[in-house]
């Protein structure tokens, strides 16, 4: 089945969860767990011209080796510069990992940002990234509770409308899978703008299945269904704390009737409709793929997480031997796919970790965390492709003069491909306006 990830299971005034009464609405409707996802889409939403633009968001959960990946350091002491050599791409002057041959290729096709640094000091979920803010105890400007500011991709199913598909703007991809507590990150989530805006998570590929009629249901019967839920208009909906379960309950049963009725959003998901050769490209990271094919039908933000974990405490260059060159098909892959298919200047697509790790190799051989230098890398979308943004000290210590934050380059995913200014603010839960992101200055040598 598809899961709808909600918040704690708190119950409502007649003692009844709301995952309870999302479950008694799913077997009401034969099996339909889209429906209740489609029925959190209530919460009205400020229309604004679309741009038809995607972004594609890659996280490699456990913060990533900058020095050993994009931002290597040849001439380094042994103990910082590690196993790894660098190759030449084919931009000039531009170097990555041996490991990621592929990538060297295309490198007229995306662009990497050295001079990142992380607000964040110990996180291994991607607050900071998808949110702007990392999770931390109050005190600081930036230091702000969990689950206090909505993520990007809740943002654009907010202000942005669906470009008139039946698919939700705003999907995760394996992110219910990462390693730390078990639990979807909260930067996932809405926040204050609602359960409407939550992310639609299938879970896995094959679980979109499930988008089809229950075992013995028929349309006929659906419909019929769908009439008894109108008993339930009279439900006193002031028993519900969070804004946006049950009104327009029946205007998105109805969307969720006219999904399973055609095959768009089943096929959507469905990798395996893709050629073997496609899915051969992608090898591992099918979620890739999976990320290009929903993209591609409309989708708004897709966040992926990638395979493997990149916490390589100890064990950092064994780690990178194995994941890397997996890493280097699958993104080879998703990037030569958007060309080869015209979607380039439409999607963008941003790979990224929480920070990158310590430029000295520790005793585990090992890299440790290091907030204060990291990466990006940047594809598509329009932007000045085939370049390097910064650069770092000798040793990948600190970013040298102007440095960028996860924030600039969220500012400028705002502004540049969904037009929305990154001051706009969105009231919380109190009313109050909350601006999307603080340090609103674009990364200018994007643009």
């Amino acid at each position: 089945m598809l899961t709808i990830w909600g918040t704690k299971q708190k119950p409502l005034c007649d003692g009844v969860s709301r995952r309870d009464f999302l479950q008694v609405g799913t077997l009401g409707l034969g099996g339909l767990t889209l429906a209740d996802l489609l029925r959190l889409k209530a919460q009205g939403a400020q229309q604004i011209k679309s741009s038809h633009k995607s972004l594609i968001m890659v996280y490699l959960c456990g913060a990533p080796s900058h020095i050993d990946m994009y931002d290597m350091k040849p001439l380094a002491p042994a103990e910082y510069r590690g196993e790894f050599k660098p190759i030449q791409t084919n931009i000039s002057g531009m170097e990555i990992c041996e490991l990621m041959p592929l990538q060297a290729k295309i490198a007229d096709k995306f662009t990497i940002i050295r001079n990142l640094r992380a607000l964040a000091t110990d996180t291994h979920v991607p607050e900071e990234l998808l949110c702007g803010y990392p999770w931390g105890p109050e005190g600081g400007s930036f230091s702000l509770k969990p689950g206090l500011r909505p993520a990007f991709g809740s943002v654009i199913s907010k202000l942005l409308p669906s470009n008139g598909t039946n698919l939700p703007p705003y999907v995760t991809l394996g992110m219910e899978q990462m390693p730390h507590g078990g639990r979807r990150s909260l930067a996932l989530e809405p926040a204050y703008l609602g359960l409407a805006h939550q992310p639609f998570d299938p879970g896995s590929p094959g679980l979109v299945a499930n988008l089809s009629l229950a075992h013995e249901m028929t349309f006929d019967r659906l419909t019929q269904r769908k009439t008894l839920l109108g008993a339930f208009d009279n439900i006193n909906r002031a028993v519900e704390r969070t804004q946006g379960t049950f009104a327009g309950m029946d205007s998105f049963t109805a969307q969720a009737l006219d999904i399973i009725s055609s095959s768009r959003a089943r096929d959507a998901f469905d990798v395996s409709q893709e050629p073997e050769k496609v899915r051969e490209q992608y090898g591992t990271h099918s979620r890739f793929l999976q990320a290009r094919r929903l993209v591609e039908a409309g989708v708004s933000v897709v966040t992926v997480l990638a395979p493997g974990y990149w916490d390589t405490h100890a064990n950092n260059f064994s780690s990178l031997r194995q994941m890397l060159p997996e890493f280097d098909k699958g993104l080879h892959a998703l990037v030569t796919d958007l060309h080869e298919r015209g979607l380039d200047q439409d999607v963008t697509v941003v790979v990224w970790g929480e920070y990158g790790r310590t430029p000295k190799i520790n005793a585990n051989a090992g890299r440790d965390h290091w907030p204060q230098s990291s990466f990006a890398l940047v594809a598509g979308g329009g932007f000045k492709m085939g370049q390097v943004i910064g650069a770092t000290t000798s040793r990948a210590e600190q970013p040298i003069g102007r440095s960028y934050i996860p924030q600039n380059l969220l500012a400028t995913l705002y502004r540049e491909v969904f037009g929305i200014d990154p001051a706009a603010t969105l009231p919380d839960h109190n009313g109050r306006p909350i601006a999307l992101v603080e340090d609103r200055e674009s990364i200018k040598e994007l643009l």
